[in-house]
């Protein structure tokens, strides 16, 4: 007599509680897709000066402009959060977006600033930031950042300006970075000037000193030099007795009435 294999029940079940978890969730997922969003909320993150360089009301913009419609009344099924946050990173002022849709099917809009390090104002009438990475941005409408600010005889920008062997504006880069980088001189130093012979000053922002640093070799020597001098000899000399403070030569703080 054949005999027939004996039914697993406890297997059964457990493929019957699968089969159901599964339509639920594609039942929920059905409705949601059917739903719409029930609102939007943008945030952009302040930068560590408080500034905001894209303002809310920027970032629906963009949004609009590459959408065409007005995302609060988007089913959810037709709200692309991938292609939002590419478009949203493609702004210059951007250097992350997250986008997210939560529970309540409200569409979340998180955003990360990028940090101007310096602003360029060369004699080519150029207008521009670069950021802690070296990338270009524009001057905000919203608001003027407060950074150093470069002027002068300037390389042109280019995005690989940072691997050039030769090139002012690396050279400005680099000296900007180890000012940022010193407590006492990243809130001393407001100007940083390149003559047409390509020396660079620095303009305080206490007295009237022109700092001539000259090129940006043997920058980190200079810099302790200049710091020596105004933390212990020029206390005693007074802010507004020289016109010149010359750091070229090497071991030496030569001044100048």
């Amino acid at each position: 007599m054949l005999s027939l294999p004996r039914l697993r029940y406890d297997r059964l079940a457990w493929l019957m509680f699968l089969f159901i978890v599964v339509m639920i969730w594609v039942i929920a997922r059905r409705h949601k897709a059917n739903t719409f969003a029930e609102g939007l909320q943008v945030t952009v993150k302040e930068l560590p000066s408080g500034d905001k360089l894209i303002s809310d009301r920027d970032v629906r913009q963009a949004l609009l402009t590459a959408f065409g419609s007005d995302l609060e009344n988007s089913e959810l099924a037709n709200l692309d959060v991938e292609r939002m946050e590419r478009v949203l990173e493609g702004d210059p002022f951007v250097k992350n977006a997250d986008v997210y849709i939560d529970q309540n099917n409200q569409l979340h809009i998180n955003i990360e600033q990028r940090e101007p390090l310096v602003r360029v104002l060369d004699n080519n009438g150029n207008n521009y930031y670069l950021d802690a990475t070296g990338k270009k941005m524009p001057p905000s409408k919203n608001f003027a950042a407060h950074v150093i600010v470069a002027t002068g005889n300037l390389s042109p920008y280019t995005p690989e300006f940072r691997e050039k062997r030769k090139s002012s504006l690396k050279d400005l880069f680099a000296i900007t970075q180890a000012l940022l980088a010193d407590e006492f001189l990243k809130s001393f130093i407001q100007q940083i000037h390149v003559n047409n012979a390509g020396d660079f000053i620095l303009v305080p922002l206490i007295g009237d000193q022109k700092i001539v640093l000259g090129s940006a070799r043997k920058l980190e020597d200079k810099l302790n030099r200049l710091k020596i001098f105004y933390q212990q000899g020029m206390p005693y000399e007074g802010w507004r007795k020289y016109e010149t403070i010359n750091l070229k030569y090497s071991g030496q703080v030569v001044c100048k009435r």
